[in-house]
C-alpha cells in the first residue's frame, strides 16, 4: 500500500510539473519567433504547426505529449539559427 501511495504521489507531482513547463516552452518559442524567426519558410511553418499542436495538447491536459511536441519545435528553432 505504501508503494502505491508513493507511486501515485510521484505521478501527480510529475503531471503538475509537466503542466507548468508547457506555458514556459510556448513563451520561449514565441519569443524566438519574434526576435529571430527562421528564414526557411518550411521550418517556420513546421514550428508554428508544432507550437499550435503543443498548446492544444496542453489545453487538453496531455502535458507530457505537449512538452514533447514543443521540444521538437524548440529544436527546429535552435537548429535554424
Amino acid at each position: 500500500m505504501r508503494r502505491l501511495a508513493v507511486f501515485l504521489t510521484t505521478v501527480l507531482l510529475s503531471t503538475s510539473l509537466w503542466a507548468s513547463q508547457c506555458p514556459a516552452d510556448m513563451a520561449k518559442i514565441d519569443a524566438m519567433l519574434q526576435s529571430n524567426p527562421p528564414t526557411d519558410a518550411t521550418v517556420l511553418a513546421q514550428v508554428q504547426k508544432l507550437r499550435a499542436e503543443g498548446e492544444e495538447l496542453h489545453k487538453a491536459g496531455n502535458h507530457s505529449e505537449s512538452v514533447q511536441v514543443l521540444d521538437e519545435a524548440l529544436q527546429l528553432l535552435e537548429g535554424s539559427e
